[in-house]
């Protein structure tokens, strides 16, 4: 489900959409299985299932393998495939789960009695006559899309942004493109309903010309082609991989990307997130960086299957847990919070509901909250949405190449999708809950979490200065070692630097004293307990050559260090 809600207008299109099934046009069915015994595979030879980069990921955070890594028993998947008339259409091998299409119910009968299948249940229905409706746009995408003019916004940045800049400069986003992170390195995928006209569009021109695209994947229709399919995806694409200096600049305008199309528009089933489930775990075997996702489930076309808030709980539903199963294997993974806010539902929508999924509200340029934006808390208590975005009134690119406005949280999401990519650009030595930290630190509202818009908007010069300090201090650690204190360089040129760890809070008293005892220089500093502090005296070459002391005292800490120029 996608949904982008305005209080303007709303527009809406002719669309086809199934009647409602019987049991028995159930055609889609997922099979859960007992376990994966007599794999072939192995966790001594990782690189039969997962890409280098994503083995690079799990050596440089320490990811372990687990089972979950291991794919899909291949005899259990040949048994399904030859039960009768059965299709395999996609695997999820984290859920140890495979989903079939068959309408012969003694293949299904057959299946369900196999000794490693755990259970068979219907996730969708076979596609029918279908019937028009007039109202499901205005459920899939957005009540309206407004032509905007492409006057250029001011900004003193090498970059020019054009109509982008205001979504940008909210988060000081154009602090990390002007220090050269723009996602150079990195690699996005992007779990939509379709990406119409990206290869046409002249609004990815550059993506394309420079070779960004990496592979698409459709999970609906098991073909590659997404181009044919919702523009939705494009939509949120250009929002991060736009390029058109004076009218638009993504967030994330070098970095690469993969394009999975997971969402049926034509109606709502769980077959979807069974999709979506599958094209995370294809990312992570392909190694990417971060997935964004502006697709949410609650309420589905046959109620039967649907959700109840305390399914909003961060473990329940197949989206969410193959969410927080992503994390685990060191991805980003982000999610619009939901456009519920104004209608019966009103709270977040998994996968939003994952805990360490970052959700993400709307907010307008005023920094006031859009009503549409979908409330949290999660059903257990914890804060979402995270953090907020501009998702009323985003310029992003139209299907023509045209700028337009667009509104829902299925827009500030990938706002704040490609900052975040940049971030971690920034700081690749940091694991993906650290980047995320300290993007939910930077924002404003840290202290004062609240239902709609989380720890609120976050500044990414903040966040970057964060990260930087923790380098340092990282850093500083391994040159401290087991010492309270350090001081470099020795022989001296014209600054020291001086590393120390205090006992306890206080204050730290340095001297620069020459051989006969007089003081040249002397600096009084606050300290943390436990925690590196770095005091640095400066204009040190005009002092002579010769024999020179460091005096220093905090508390009971105290000592004399003996340098030379």
């Amino acid at each position: 489900m996608f949904r982008c809600t305005t209080a303007a207008f709303s527009l809406c299109l002719v669309f086809f959409m199934f009647n409602s099934p019987a049991v028995s046009q159930y055609s889609r069915q997922l099979i859960i299985l007992k376990d994966k015994n007599g794999s072939p595979y192995s966790f001594n030879a990782p690189s039969a299932y997962l890409s280098p980069k994503a083995i690079e990921r799990r050596t440089r955070f320490n990811i372990p393998l687990d089972s979950t890594d291991l794919p899909v028993n291949p005899v259990y998947l040949d048994s399904i495939k030859h039960a009768g008339a059965v299709t395999i259409l996609n695997v999820s091998k984290w859920l140890n789960q495979v989903l079939i299409r068959t309408t012969d119910a003694a293949a299904l009968d057959k299946i369900s009695r196999m000794p490693f299948v755990k259970i068979a249940e219907p996730l969708a229905n076979r596609p029918l006559t279908p019937t028009i409706r007039m109202d499901k746009f205005n459920e899939l995408l957005t009540d309206v899309l407004q032509q905007a003019n492409t006057i250029q916004a001011v900004n003193t940045n090498s970059i020019n942004y054009g109509n982008s800049f205001a979504q940008i400069h909210m988060h000081e986003g154009e602090f990390l493109h002007d220090q050269g992170y723009l996602g150079e390195g990195m690699t996005i995928a992007v779990l939509d309903g379709g990406f119409n006209s990206y290869l046409t569009n002249p609004g990815f021109d550059s993506i394309r010309n420079n070779n960004q695209i990496l592979g698409t994947w459709d999970y609906v229709d098991n073909e590659s082609s997404v181009n044919e399919d919702h523009p939705h995806g494009s939509e949120c694409l250009s929002i991060m991989a736009g390029n058109f200096p004076g009218y638009l600049v993504g967030t994330a305008p070098h970095a690469k990307y993969w394009l999975f199309r997971t969402e049926d528009a034509n109606s709502e089933y769980p077959v979807e997130e069974q999709n979506w489930a599958a094209a995370m775990e294809q990312a992570d075997s392909l190694g990417v960086d971060l997935v964004t996702s502006s697709l949410g489930y609650s309420t589905f076309s046959d109620p039967t299957f649907n959700h109840a808030y305390a399914d909003m709980n961060g473990h329940t539903t197949i989206v969410t847990r193959a969410a927080e199963l992503a994390v685990k294997k060191g991805m980003i993974v982000t999610n619009s919070a939901g456009n519920e806010g104004n209608h019966t539902w009103k709270y977040i929508v998994a996968p939003a509901d994952g805990e360490n999924v970052l959700t993400i509200g709307a907010i307008d340029l005023n920094k006031v909250v859009a009503p549409f934006s979908s409330f949290g808390p999660t059903s257990d208590g914890r804060v979402k949405p995270d953090v907020t975005s501009l998702g009323l009134g985003t310029f992003l690119i139209g299907t023509s190449g045209n700028i337009i406005k667009g509104n829902g949280t299925s827009f500030s999401n990938p706002n704040l999708a490609g900052l975040i990519t940049c971030l971690w650009q920034a700081f690749p030595e940091f694991s993906n809950k650290e980047i995320l930290n300290a993007v939910k630190k930077s924002s404003n509202q840290y202290s004062t979490p609240d239902e709609r818009v989380g720890y609120g908007i976050p500044d990414f010069k903040i966040a970057h200065d964060l990260l930087k300090n923790e380098r340092i201090r990282r850093q500083a650690e391994k040159v401290l070692g087991n010492d309270d204190i350090k001081v470099f360089p020795n022989p001296v040129v014209d600054r020291l630097t001086i590393l120390f760890k205090a006992i306890r809070s206080g204050s730290i008293d340095v001297q620069l004293i020459d051989a006969s005892g007089r003081m040249l220089q002397s600096r009084v500093q606050d300290v943390l307990g436990t925690q590196i502090s770095i005091i640095q005296l400066d204009g040190l070459t005009i002092i002579p050559h010769g024999t020179y002391y460091l005096r220093y005292r905090s508390g009971d800490q105290h000592g004399t260090i003996r340098l030379v120029k």
